[in-house]
């Protein structure tokens, strides 16, 4: 069991990795079993989407929920599997753009323009897709350096405008079935992470600004 004093060495943490790398390809395996044995359904293409997206948006808020536990645990290490599980999210919403580009538009370029331009939903998805890229360009420890540790972290705060554009994007695609539980409690994690980081940065300034008092 793990305790809030609880550091791995790195060998522990070598493990945990690969077992939480092995458990991110779970949901891309079973789309590959699916579909070598003809288990998609009535409608393969529509089953492809909505998985690759629904992952996709999985791993976002579990992204964003790394640094929150981080601070509620104490555990300092978790830190260190926040890149894996954003890599994992852009390979998903990658699946996912492909599916889209590939079945519904078959590579055709400006056909998926005029269909991102002319329908909201897909316009919202695509402008996170391609928020989300520089993310993922920038993740290692090499571009953290370059850019500088504030510089970085400015950029990568993206990921909540690309969490909100994402489930604006799931939102509007349930609308025509008048199904919104999956889009509203996404969006709910998503809204409590964002208060959480919003809360934890005030009561730090305060602690701060507390602290002189304190001296003197």
């Amino acid at each position: 069991m793990f305790h809030p004093n609880f550091h791995p060495t790195p060998g522990q943490l070598k493990a945990i990795k690969g077992v939480l790398f092995a458990a991110a390809l779970l949901p891309f395996l079973r789309l590959v079993v699916f579909t070598l044995t003809d288990r998609l359904g009535a409608n393969p293409i529509e089953f492809i989407t909505r998985n690759t997206g629904d992952w996709t948006l999985y791993f976002l808020c579990i992204t964003l929920a790394v640094t929150p536990l981080r601070r509620l645990t104490n555990w300092p290490w978790l830190i260190r599997l926040r890149r894996m599980l954003g890599l994992y999210a852009f390979f998903y919403a990658c699946l996912h753009f492909l599916t889209f580009l590939w079945f519904d538009h078959f590579f055709d370029l400006q056909e998926m323009w005029k269909d991102v331009i002319k329908r909201p939903f897909i316009t919202v998805g695509f402008i996170a897709f391609l928020l989300l890229i520089p993310l993922a360009v920038t993740s290692s420890n090499g571009m953290v350096r370059r850019l500088g540790g504030k510089r970085w972290q400015l950029l990568h705060r993206l990921v909540y405008l690309i969490a909100g554009l994402g489930i604006l994007h799931y939102f509007w695609m349930k609308a025509g079935k008048n199904d919104f539980a999956q889009p509203i409690l996404l969006g709910s994690i998503v809204l409590a992470l964002l208060l959480f980081r919003l809360w934890w940065a005030w009561s730090q300034r305060r602690v701060r600004a507390a602290a002189p008092a304190r001296r003197s």
